[in-house]
């Protein structure tokens, strides 16, 4: 019964797909409750790991969709709330990833450069959602885990007077492009033992946001390893403090 429960929550994310030119990029769209389209609502994007990239409109919802089914969050913090999918042939943020004989990874971010495919995709979604919904401009926030926290510092630097706060979690970008995303408030969690994504790629962008008088809060985890987002969404001011913000 329990399974069926959970499936039924998570059907209430309506399947949509952003299709342009050969390129498709899936998504799964919750509504507020008793949504009104004469009604503006803040918009909240999450972006997923690498391990829920595909094209099946399903595993993306993996990890934090049930924060946004909760009944007393749908009531408290009503939001048009987005989960787009990855291609699996394609990555958020343009990264190049290196790995040793040891099999460690070494994120190298890039300060510039074109678009990942999946990058300039969501970014039209992000156009069409607010053309096509009622979205309070001055309430957008983005958030992600993994490569998707990576995505969540490259599509700030990208759009850097559009996102109002953003929640990055295990996730890491190239110090200097801090100077982009200094507009934005930011809360950055990590997990101290992560030895997928380190904690320095974290670190490293908390210090470079501080040094250009970012508003950022910074939340390691010493007992945590790369699923530190288990934690995240546990904090019970993370969406008080999201919502809390305007541009």
């Amino acid at each position: 019964m329990s399974a069926l429960l959970q499936a039924q929550d998570l059907s209430l994310f309506q399947k949509k797909w952003f299709i342009q030119n050969n390129d498709t990029l899936p998504y799964r769209i919750l509504l507020p409750q008793n949504y009104k389209a004469s009604q503006k609502y803040p918009l909240v994007l999450f972006l997923h790991g690498a391990g829920e990239r595909g094209a099946d409109n399903e595993k993306q919802l993996t990890h934090g969709a049930k924060l946004f089914l909760n009944d007393t969050v749908r009531h408290d913090f009503p939001a048009i709330v987005v989960f787009p999918q990855c291609a699996e042939n394609s990555y958020w943020s343009n990264v190049q990833i290196e790995r040793d004989s040891l099999g460690k990874r070494t994120f190298n971010f890039q300060k510039k450069g074109e678009p990942t495919v999946a990058m300039r995709l969501l970014q039209r979604l992000l156009t069409q959602l607010t053309d096509d919904y009622p979205v309070d401009r001055k309430q957008m926030y983005v958030g992600g885990l993994s490569m998707g926290g990576m995505g969540t510092f490259e599509l700030v630097r990208r759009n850097p007077l559009t996102f109002a706060a953003a929640f990055p979690i295990c996730g890491g970008a190239n110090p200097k492009t801090a100077g982009k995303l200094d507009k934005t408030a930011w809360w950055i969690f990590h997990g101290a033992k992560d030895n997928v994504v380190p904690p320095m790629y974290t670190e490293q962008m908390v210090n470079a946001l501080k040094k250009k008088k970012a508003e950022v809060l910074y939340r390691i985890y010493p007992e945590a390893n790369h699923n530190s987002w288990d934690s995240a969404f546990a904090e019970k001011d993370l969406l008080p403090w999201l919502f809390s913000h305007h541009k």
